[in-house]
């Protein structure tokens, strides 16, 4: 990997929150001059941006207030991290308020890549490439999280998971230590599929996927289902029922199987 080709030392913008508190800089880090820093959220309440020792960030980067960024992690181009929530979701308004967003020491965001505000990404974790992370969600250590990842709002990933590519886990949904979901893996949390009508707001029921458990790439998972401990899931599954642990199933729907093949 070579050295990336911009200053060690931030630029007069930089300098200037430096002196206002609303930038905390460690040593040994190297910030591109075209990183903006947003301290104020929609309400105009200012939050600092801390960035640890020896990190990267790269060109056009975006670091909304509150964000906290640990050492050793390296940022790609075009990242935005912390952005407030705004707009109308499941019967509730979001003002675009900011909060605290945690990135762990050693992780990596790969170019594209939005994490909204209130999200915290454990040590060592990367996220690939234009992969969206919406509000409160909160992902272990040592993850790797594919490119072109939806993870809707509050969803909550143990340490060691990986996700292939393409993806959408919807919103809570949990995965315990371990998990491993395969490419084009589609979650829902909404038996009745109510987005905006006045007199009723959703019941969510999101998946969980418990500790060790496989999914194979294409599958779909329906609201509230629970895909049991070390469990797999063959690909091209729809899973309508819950997975006992251990067990093998594929098929739609998705039925149990010997678990010599799949």
């Amino acid at each position: 990997m070579g050295t990336p080709l911009f200053p060690t030392l931030p630029t007069a913008a930089l300098s200037q929150l430096l002196s206002l508190g609303l930038l905390e800089i460690g040593t040994g880090c190297r910030i591109s001059p075209h990183t903006l820093i947003e301290p104020a959220d929609e309400q105009g309440t200012l939050r600092p941006v801390r960035i640890g020792d020896h990190a990267v960030i790269g060109a056009f980067t975006i670091l909304h207030g509150g964000t906290r960024i640990g050492d050793g992690v390296r940022i790609e181009d075009h990242v935005v991290i912390g952005k407030p929530e705004t707009g109308y979701a499941v019967g509730h308004t979001y003002p675009g308020t900011g909060t605290d967003t945690h990135i762990g020491d050693g992780a990596t965001l790969r170019s594209g890549t939005v994490v909204y505000a209130g999200t915290r990404i454990g040590d060592n974790t990367a996220v690939g490439h234009h992969t969206l992370i919406r509000s409160h969600s909160h992902l272990g250590a040592d993850s790797v999280l594919g490119h072109f990842l939806v993870i809707e709002r509050a969803c909550h990933f143990g340490d060691r998971v990986r996700c292939s590519p393409l993806s959408h886990l919807t919103s809570e949904t949990v995965l315990g230590d371990d998990v491993f979901l395969g490419a084009g893996i589609r979650t829902v949390n909404d038996k009745h599929l109510i987005w905006r009508e006045p007199d009723r707001i959703p019941t969510l029921l999101p998946p969980r996927f418990e500790t060790g458990c496989k999914v194979g790439s294409g599958s779909t998972v329906l609201a509230g289902i629970t895909v049991g401990e070390h469990a797999l899931v063959g690909s091209g599954s729809v899973v309508t029922r819950n997975v006992a642990p251990g067990t093998t199933v594929y098929g739609s729907p998705a039925r149990p199987h010997p678990a010599t093949t799949c």
